[in-house]
């Protein structure tokens, strides 16, 4: 996550453009103009008439397709595009008393909000996030204060609800200010809970959270659900990997000998799977239990325990690779720990920032300093040193 975006109170006038505003990027979802001969998405089950036009209606029931479009998202690079248009949408029948709830345009952030709306009335505003979900986009500046206001003039609450009123998750705190937002459009915004499930506790309280509501829990359910984000990018890159190895064991003065490349390189493919197990697995799950509060160094510690434990199915090693193995694996099992951070609220920006600057560089001396090793074993093998 990068700094904040500074926000640019340039859109908070009026938004010039079509008279009707579409379901699209800039847009409300306004059947009798812009949306008309549009596909509608599989997730919209009709139309709202509204004080604006038709506004589309979406399911508060998730089918098998979106279901599946969770595991996808979680397990590829599918995330990268599973988004939402953004604009405005209706849950239930909603009036000119109904709520307004603000959410991002990836897919799962919206289905997620969608799911909890079952039985209740009320406007759905969609932030363009670049489909990144709320957390993410509030510290990206995309789920920000400039986008919620462009997106309530684009909507023109003003013509939609008699109230000025509107709920904000509160993980999109940080991306959003309330004293901006009022200024710039007159409407209140009013932090909801953490989790979308809490909402129609938290409106039938008149807009009051409880301690609970506020705060974020991570048990590990919800930590082992989101390692497979963090595994499959690793294991799609663990073949580079394995042929950097193969061909480094392999590699002789008279050629490349593949006896040489699986007996000597076996091992090391070993000690890169146990790498990505310690550092994208247990480091996750095990995450409260592993001292210091730094991913980075929890990933290490992991690294550090599975590598010496791998050790023991090779007990001999020659010096100089023993030293690479202790220097590489552990810092790679850290590397990997460290990408969590994107996947949990346990962290901020300034501590992301700061393991990053001392890390980056970390990796890649210890890099450099296991190739030079790796190097000077084979010159030693090759009998030329």
């Amino acid at each position: 996550m990068s700094g904040t975006k500074k926000p640019d109170f340039k859109l908070a006038g009026p938004v010039k453009g079509p008279s009707c505003a579409c379901n699209g990027p800039g847009g409300t979802g306004l059947k009798n103009c812009c949306t008309a001969g549009k596909q509608k998405p599989p997730y919209v089950t009709g139309t709202v008439r509204s004080a604006i036009g038709e506004v589309w209606r979406v399911s508060t029931g998730l089918t098998p397709s979106d279901k599946w479009g969770i595991v996808k998202c979680r397990t590829s690079s599918y995330r990268n595009d599973y988004k939402v248009e953004a604009g405005l949408y209706a849950a239930g029948q909603p009036g000119r008393g109904s709520d307004v709830l603000v959410t991002a345009n990836y897919k799962y952030s919206f289905d997620v909000l969608r799911r909890e709306l079952k039985g209740i009335s009320a406007w759905i505003l969609v932030l363009d996030t670049n489909g990144i979900n709320v957390w993410c986009a509030a510290g990206k500046g995309t789920f920000g204060t400039a986008e919620l206001v462009k997106r309530i003039s684009l909507a023109q609450l003003d013509k939609l609800v008699e109230h000025k009123r509107i709920i904000v998750p509160q993980l999109g705190a940080a991306g959003v200010s309330a004293h901006e937002v009022k200024k710039a459009t007159g409407y209140r915004v009013v932090y909801g809970p953490v989790n979308a499930k809490d909402i129609p506790a938290f409106i039938e309280a008149e807009y009051k959270a409880t301690r609970e509501m506020r705060t974020m829990g991570f048990p590990v359910k919800h930590r082992l659900v989101l390692t497979p984000m963090e595994i499959v990018p690793m294991l799609k890159k663990y073949p580079l990997f394995a042929l950097v190895i193969l061909l480094a064991f392999g590699l002789q003065p008279s050629g490349i000998l593949f006896r040489s490349a699986f007996q000597g390189g076996l091992p090391f493919l070993l000690f890169g799977l146990v790498s990505i197990f310690a550092g994208a697995f247990l480091t996750p799950v095990l995450l409260p239990y592993i001292p210091s509060r730094a991913f980075a160094v929890k990933g290490w510690i992991m690294g550090a325990v599975t590598t010496g434990l791998s050790l023991v199915i090779f007990p001999r090693f020659n010096p100089i690779l023993l030293s690479m193995i202790l220097l590489f694996f552990p810092l790679a099992s850290s590397y990997i720990a460290l990408q969590f951070t994107g996947s949990t609220t346990f962290t901020g920006m300034s501590g992301v920032k700061k393991e990053l600057k001392t890390g980056i560089p970390l990796y890649l001396i210890s890099t450099a300093v296991s190739a030079v090793l790796l190097v000077i074993y084979k010159l030693i093998e090759w009998r030329m040193i």
